[in-house]
């Protein structure tokens, strides 16, 4: 079963908070103005057609070609030419009139309606919707209330994956570290992530391929840091998120070591001035512009 990311702000935030907040128009309203569909690669006035055809299967849906060009006013061919590239890039289908759905004599008329991959395409306001209500959620119970839901957030994602022990001694191999990575992706991909693993050095990367809170998370880095804590959790050992998409990265990508480094120590001589100790080296800074959490 698909896990979605969930919202859940307690019983004092209210739907009537939501609705005041992101401004939902009335009917009056949306009758008046249509969210865009969106016509990638289709140009000029080529895309307002498809884009109308589009609108028309996912409000009268199913529908005849005939129909759609009768309301739209164009001709069979040209319906049937955009009907066909929609089904060819699987964002429509057709199928059979049933039998009281005929008109007159002759085989039944084809029916087309959009499929699960052409609703995903149309315009939809999901991130607007969520950070009003993160905002909401804030001026309620302000950061700690975020934080809090963020945290929350974050565990749904890894529930039902058993967390590793914490960390081993120094210099022991972290056995399962790897295969527990690869559950924490898959149930990343169960969310609609993307992710995948992959070893580098001695380490291995969970790479998330997609966010679909993205845009939220740029306004609410709360949402990464939180779920960064919940790997740590499941893995039992400190990891390091060393890109993000909500930065502009084109995924997130999180280090998870599979050998903890012995902690180096240093005898000093009785002799020895504290001047002549040697220092531990300082860590490199990143400048690569991007936070590494």
């Amino acid at each position: 079963m698909v896990r979605a990311p969930l919202l859940d702000f307690g019983n004092e935030f209210r739907h009537t908070d939501v609705v005041k907040t992101v401004g939902l128009p009335n009917v009056d309203e949306r009758a008046g103005q249509r969210a865009g569909t969106g016509s990638v690669g289709v140009p000029g006035t080529e895309g307002h057609t498809r884009a109308a055809i589009v609108r028309l299967l996912l409000e009268e849906g199913p529908i005849t070609a005939t129909a759609i060009g009768r309301t739209l006013g164009l001709a069979p061919a040209g319906v049937r030419r955009h009907l066909d590239a929609l089904i060819e890039s699987g964002q429509a289908r057709a199928g059979r009139s049933a039998p009281w759905q005929q008109k007159g004599r002759g085989r039944p008329a084809k029916q087309y309606q959009l499929t699960a991959a052409g609703r995903g395409t149309l315009g939809h306001a999901y991130d607007d919707l969520a950070g009003a209500a993160i905002r909401q959620l804030r001026e309620i119970g302000g950061e700690a209330a975020v934080t809090e839901f963020a945290r929350k957030r974050a565990r749904t994602l890894v529930d039902g994956i058993e967390a590793l022990p914490a960390e081993p001694a120094d210099g022991a191999d972290r056995n399962g570290t790897a295969a527990k990575a690869e559950e924490i992706a898959t149930a990343l991909t169960d969310a609609g992530f993307a992710a995948s693993t992959r070893r580098v050095g001695a380490g291995v990367q969970i790479c998330q391929h997609h966010c679909p809170v993205s845009h939220v998370a740029e306004e609410f880095p709360e949402l990464c840091e939180a779920e960064l804590d919940a790997f740590r959790e499941v893995l039992g050992t400190h990891v390091q998120r060393l890109a993000t998409i909500a930065n502009g990265d084109c995924a997130c990508t999180t280090h998870v070591p599979l050998t903890v480094l012995p902690t180096p120590t240093t005898v000093r001589p009785d002799n020895a001035s504290p001047s002549a100790v040697a220092q531990p080296a300082t860590d490199a800074t990143n400048d690569s512009g991007r936070s590494a959490e």
